[in-house]
């Protein structure tokens, strides 16, 4: 089933992502933005993107569940082995203020596992591809994922750095989660981390992305990411070269478990 769908995925994430990229340009009327909480953007282009992508994603694998930022969830998923885990827009608020740091984020996967995985950045003219265990590409070309050994001077997508981590080395951080943790994949950085909750569509096709390429990906603490979870969430995401994830782990530890221990 992968393989057969993995062209049909591309088409309809090529297809929505060009759909949002004339909008982003200024095509047609004007993109239309609220806000769904505090500080959380979403824009009619993200729930046309969606709308979209479920109606020809769910065609093609009408057994798969579906998790999606922008529908309501629903624990039916849970019972299927297969999903669809999709961020219509990941990266909204570069979308909406017109800079390119945005995506369409579409996996399929089957038994908590990614199993096929896109990233379209229109704006960057990248797509990313990978099928588990087939490696993965960008723009047709092979990932290589960084392979540093040494923690100090890593490389990382961040706009500011906290006191503690000044021993890394900032490099340009796209909004969109899925294309920092791409650019471990294509070795443009050498890890991307976070401290928070994360939904599972934010990291779904990136996870896969950067793992075939080599890269190590984990939650906060290390422990395999998993996925189609009742919660649909995990805490923090590391997307890094193998040969330094235990001191990324080590040096997020501590205050991993204190923001856990508030939860």
């Amino acid at each position: 089933m992968p393989g057969r769908n993995l062209e049909a995925m591309i088409a309809a994430t090529r297809e929505v992502g060009d759909m949002a990229m004339a909008r982003w340009r200024g095509e047609g009327k004007a993109v239309d933005v609220w806000h769904k909480s505090h500080d959380n953007p979403v824009s009619d282009v993200d729930l046309a993107v969606d709308a979209r992508l479920k109606a020809v994603l769910g065609a093609m694998v009408p057994e798969a569940g579906w998790l999606s930022e922008e529908t309501a969830d629903s624990e039916d998923r849970l019972s299927c082995r297969a999903m669809w885990c999709v961020d219509p827009i990941d990266g909204t608020r570069d979308f909406i203020r017109g800079r390119p740091g945005w995506c369409v984020s579409v996996a399929l996967v089957i038994d908590g596992a990614p199993e096929l995985g896109v990233l379209y950045a229109p704006a960057l003219d990248e797509l990313w591809v990978a099928q588990k265990g087939k490696g993965a590409t960008l723009n047709g070309e092979t990932l290589r994922a960084s392979r540093r050994m040494t923690f100090d001077g890593s490389r990382v997508p961040a706009d500011s750095l906290p006191k503690v981590d000044r021993d890394l080395i900032m490099v340009t951080k796209p909004n969109s989660i899925a294309l920092r943790m791409a650019l471990v994949a294509d070795d443009r950085a050498d890890l991307v981390a976070t401290l928070r909750w994360g939904f599972e569509w934010d990291v779904a096709a990136a996870a896969l992305i950067a793992a075939e390429a080599g890269a190590a990906v984990s939650d906060a603490f290390g422990e395999p990411l998993r996925f189609n979870t009742p919660r649909a969430q995990a805490f923090g995401v590391i997307a890094c070269a193998p040969g330094i994830h235990r001191a990324v782990v080590s040096r997020l530890h501590d205050r991993a478990v204190a923001l856990t221990s508030k939860d």
